[in-house]
């Protein structure tokens, strides 16, 4: 896949490949990205019963694709073994490495070059993807959210080179392997890795897109670093509480602090709940924790006041999905009307009509990268 190569076209539609729906939207994820046949998924998940038995399948339909020299399926069906690996696994260190040296060699011709970025006393990886043709349109940030790989986006960053834009794609603290080879756990005053990337890279002016979660730390970095002049997040946070009903807020505030009894209720029902188990064992190796109530202080640290809305001033392009189940359209309604200093403000929302409704529009990702380069191109502009 040489630099200056167009992207091939992602598939439109969200699939029904698994009963259970977080393993079915994980599935739904690599399909999406570009990188994972369907033919090969819906044989897979014949053997996945539960999350847990994604792991073997998927571990060993990398090795027969590897076998067959279909290395870009390779590594999209290790991502999903790995992602299915139990965080405190000591199988989980060595996957994510067989993962990164697949990814590495199946898009060694794409113009992706891998840098370290001195950080604390370790190293974030970061991605440089010269825009394609060299049309120079500026510098675009991407990052991920709470449990991705900087990796599994290149279809993303693939896109947005492809539109004229340079591109550095990194795993900040707690994510890929600014975690898993330097032990560098989460901060959510993204600025700090954001500033460290412009300084490494010399970048005296950039976009910035934060993906998933990553769209709350986005808007966090904008607030305090001048450099990022324009931001996307895809979607927002905003505050976590805003999740349960009104009339519930002041007493589930009252209920955390009573830190015991919450401790006991998060590992209760982690206990009876696999997506929540995933949850707080992935939260807690993100923050290098053991206490259940690691989960809870990292999710309710992202909220109105830690995020400084009224400090962004740049351009902010927000996307969302209509029926987004992790991060539904309400918090993207927040977020809009408390960025009250920005120097616009745009909002999408994409919808089942447009096979864009899920969690990062995984289901019509070419649209979703449409509508992201055209901003970045013109904020201006009238999208479609």
């Amino acid at each position: 896949m040489p630099a200056s190569a167009e992207p091939l076209p992602l598939p439109v539609g969200f699939e029904r490949f698994h009963r259970r729906s977080f393993v079915n939207y994980q599935l739904n994820r690599a399909h999406a990205l570009g990188f994972a046949d369907v033919g090969d998924l819906r044989v897979a998940v014949r053997t996945v019963r539960t999350a847990a038995d994604c792991v073997s399948a998927f571990e060993a339909l990398s090795e027969r694709a590897a076998a067959e020299d279909r290395l870009t399926n390779a590594a999209s069906y290790l991502r999903v073994a790995e992602f299915f690996t139990p965080p405190r696994s000591p199988e989980k260190l060595s996957r994510y490495r067989r993962y990164r040296d697949l990814f590495d060699e199946a898009f060694a011709a794409s113009g992706a070059v891998r840098r370290e970025v001195a950080y604390r006393d370790a190293s974030l990886p970061a991605y440089r993807l010269p825009a394609s043709g060299g049309e120079g349109a500026g510098t675009v940030l991407v990052h991920g959210g709470f449990d991705s790989l900087i990796e599994e986006f290149f279809a993303i960053w693939h896109r947005i080179a492809a539109a004229g834009f340079d591109v550095i794609a990194f795993d900040g603290p707690g994510q890929g392997g600014a975690r898993a080879l330097g032990g560098l756990t989460f901060d959510h005053d993204w600025e700090k890795p954001v500033a460290a990337v412009l300084d490494h890279f010399g970048v005296d002016t950039a976009a910035l897109v934060g993906i998933s979660m990553g769209g709350y730390w986005a808007l966090r970095a904008a607030a305090h670093e001048p450099r990022v002049d324009r931001v996307v997040s895809w979607p927002p946070v905003y505050d976590w509480l805003l999740r349960v009903p009104g009339f519930v807020r002041r007493p589930a505030r009252v209920m955390l602090r009573r830190r015991r009894l919450m401790r006991w209720s998060v590992r209760v029902r982690a206990r009876l709940v696999p997506t929540l188990r995933q949850v707080v064992d992935q939260a807690m190796y993100n923050v290098g924790s053991d206490d259940p109530m690691a989960t809870v202080d990292f999710l309710l640290g992202m909220n109105p006041d830690h995020l400084g809305s009224d400090r962004v001033t740049q351009d902010v392009l927000i996307l969302c999905g209509e029926h987004d189940r992790f991060q539904p359209p309400a918090l993207a309604r927040a977020q809009a009307r408390a960025l009250t200093n920005a120097r616009s403000v745009t909002v999408r929302c994409f919808t089942a009509a447009e096979h864009a409704d899920q969690h990062c529009q995984m289901g019509n990702l070419d649209l979703a990268c449409g509508v992201l380069t055209s901003w970045l191109r013109d904020p201006t502009a009238p999208l479609r």
